[in-house]
């Protein structure tokens, strides 16, 4: 319990303390609420490796923060669906998505509203 709460403790400070990072990537960063902010910290253990710290994407994965993602494009049940299910590729030619093990049901909804502010902050919609 203790090794658990030490990594989530380190990883909230990680999404506090980098946005000196997310700038000098001009990824604007909003006032997260506070469902964003636990979708955040889950994002970073489970999401960021493939798709950014912020979003931005990687050699690995896509970047949410493009119009491909819009909610009109890609609404909270795509979202839904490839953590739970994985996704074939599209768009992009990073591969196949594998399902995102360790996250519950009732966590999806914070990665989606971690992702969603973050879209709204950098114009997506």
């Amino acid at each position: 319990m203790t090794r658990r709460l030490l990594s989530i403790v380190g990883i909230a400070a990680t999404l506090i303390l980098a946005t000196g990072l997310a700038r000098s990537q001009d990824v604007a960063l909003p006032e997260f609420s506070p469902a964003a902010r636990k979708g955040g910290v889950l994002f970073m253990s489970k999401c960021a490796k493939c798709h950014g710290f912020y979003g931005q994407g990687t050699k690995k994965g896509p970047p949410f923060l493009h119009p491909y993602y819009r909610p009109n494009h890609h609404p909270d049940q795509a979202f839904r669906a490839a953590i739970r299910n994985g996704t074939q590729q599209h768009h992009w030619s990073f591969g196949n998505m594998k399902p995102v093990e360790g996250v519950a049901d009732d966590q999806i909804p914070l990665l989606i509203r971690y992702v969603r502010e973050l879209q709204k902050a950098n114009g997506i919609f």
